[in-house]
């Protein structure tokens, strides 16, 4: 498969040793990051068109994406 696009540690490239500490120490994070980590892969498939998807269907999942994005960025605050 291509590259993805999206990915956390590419959205959050000065944040990546947290991110990683986050997923192994805060149950909530990781599975947000699981959750990210889905959705992103989801989105990717439908965009090169693999996966068939409307774009109401791509852009709905991409709103749902930007939340999880605004969550993880928000559990990243100050470190």
């Amino acid at each position: 498969m291509s590259h993805v696009a999206h990915e956390l540690h590419e959205e959050f490239p000065e944040k990546a040793q947290a991110i990683h500490a986050l997923k192994a120490s805060n149950a909530h994070f990781a599975r947000l990051a699981e959750e990210y980590h889905s959705l992103n892969r989801t989105i990717h498939r439908m965009e090169t068109e693999v996966e068939p998807a409307d774009d109401a269907a791509v852009e709905a999942l991409k709103k749902k994406r930007l939340a999880l994005k605004d969550e993880i960025a928000g559990l990243m605050t100050g470190l």
